[in-house]
């Protein structure tokens, strides 16, 4: 496999932004794809989840958002192979009316071949997410972005793309907009948030950690993770912050919120990972009101996706461990701004058993081999709420499977058990 694994890559993923993107995706009847279309009636968690047109629905570390009584599910277009990893498509975009079953609403934000784009094929687009702004009448996309880099950084050639590695340096968030929930979007632009702007929570201890570091090393801003690499004090002190100041903080893994009151709030993996920074967006959800807070402070938490229910806050993350999946995280707070408080694995049970067809078990200590992306609350029943996680196959981006489980309460605290079967009646009262 190692020997030909360029050139297998090379022939799917070509199958793949050709096939899906050249005329948009195949309609119904085209014959794409001859598997029998699939009505659901219930989640069947971590199997292939095909669509309308009985394609494997494609949209990983997605997003959601109810609107006009449909749901809508944004996530990343993946190829086959290791450079499905970057974007060789876009965000692609599904809706349904009853969260088992996908119609194929196309790709929503398309990756350019323009050279000077920020979006140009190959680069790493990750996690997009959708809010509707009732104010603007405008969609709002949010997505954590890294630049390519090297002498063919602006090619969209395929087999410079296939040359590159991806680097996670970049760390920005990019927003596009439009006038209709499934798109195009328009592509705005990409920045690093909060350049030379203080948290309001830490900005007083921030400013005099400052001079303490200038006091005993002029060069203490020659740091990351594998060069000169912080203590862990000083990574919860704000050394990364304070080296990232003026440029503005890393953006990677994020998510979006909004809350009851219609204000917004835009969330990610900052200060190497380290940190997980939380932003008041502003009014129009395409930029900032520069207030936002540092939280769960050298901590590694990714992977964040809120939902709030009885006045409380609470929040799914997983640890910092690559590929590789981890024990879940639960945190809850009082106030979208406030301090949090994580309380550990909200993972229980036994999990998904080994069988004949599967040589592997997925337990509460790898989150059901899932990652959170992100927190359905189900319309029309009460205080119903579907965690969504994705199974990453890094190896081969495309076959990555999603992970819908019910979230259900223990002594006041949210947690998750595996069911290799469920449906939504799980939320009736008379079955809870």
């Amino acid at each position: 496999m190692k020997k030909n694994k360029n050139s297998s890559i090379l022939s799917v993923a070509v199958f793949s932004v050709f096939s899906l993107l050249g005329g948009g995706c195949a309609s119904q009847d085209s014959g794409v794809n001859t598997a029998e279309i699939i009505k659901y009636s219930d989640f069947n968690p971590a199997q292939v989840l095909l669509d309308n047109n009985g394609r494997h629905v494609n949209a990983h570390g997605a997003g959601f958002l109810y609107d006009n009584g449909k749901y809508y599910m944004f996530g990343e277009h993946k190829v086959g192979g290791t450079v499905g990893n970057r974007a060789l498509v876009g965000v692609h975009c599904y809706s349904s009316d009853d969260l088992y079953n996908w119609k194929d609403e196309g790709i929503a934000l398309p990756m350019s071949d323009d050279p000077d784009s920020e979006i140009i094929r190959g680069t790493v687009l990750e996690r997009p997410k959708v809010i509707y702004n009732p104010k603007t009448k405008k969609y709002v996309m949010w997505m954590h972005l890294e630049f390519r880099k090297g002498k063919f950084a602006k090619s969209p050639k395929l087999e410079h793309i296939l040359s590159e590695s991806p680097d996670y340096r970049t760390a920005r968030v990019g927003v596009a907009v439009a006038d209709k929930v499934t798109g195009p979007y328009k592509f705005i632009c990409s920045f690093r948030p909060q350049a030379g702007v203080y948290p309001v929570n830490d900005a007083e201890k921030l400013k005099a950690f400052r001079k303490e570091l200038d006091a005993k090393n002029p060069n203490w801003r020659d740091c990351d993770l594998n060069k000169n690499c912080p203590s862990k004090e000083a990574v919860v002190r704000g050394q990364f912050f304070l080296r990232d100041f003026e440029g503005g903080q890393m953006a990677r893994d994020m998510t979006l919120f909004v809350d009851d009151d219609g204000k917004a709030y835009y969330a990610c993996a900052s200060e190497e990972n380290a940190t997980l920074h939380i932003h008041e967006l502003s009014d129009d959800f395409q930029g900032f009101t520069g207030r936002y807070v540092r939280v769960l402070r050298g901590d590694y938490h990714e992977a964040p996706a809120f939902f709030k229910k009885d006045g409380k806050y609470w929040l799914f993350t997983s640890h910092c461990t690559g590929w590789a999946p981890n024990p879940g995280r639960i945190s809850v707070c009082d106030s979208m701004l406030g301090e949090w408080k994580e309380l550990g694995n909200p993972c229980r049970g036994e999990g998904q058993k080994k069988s004949r067809t599967r040589p592997y078990s997925a337990k509460p200590d790898t989150t059901f081999l899932s990652q959170s992306t992100a927190v359905i609350p189900v319309q029309g029943k009460k205080d119903a709420f579907i965690y969504v996680g994705d199974r990453w196959i890094s190896e081969d981006a495309i076959d990555g499977r999603y992970v819908f489980l019910p979230i259900e309460w223990e002594n006041g605290t949210p947690i998750i058990k595996w069911y290799d079967k469920w449906d939504l009646s799980f939320f009736d009262s008379d079955k809870k």
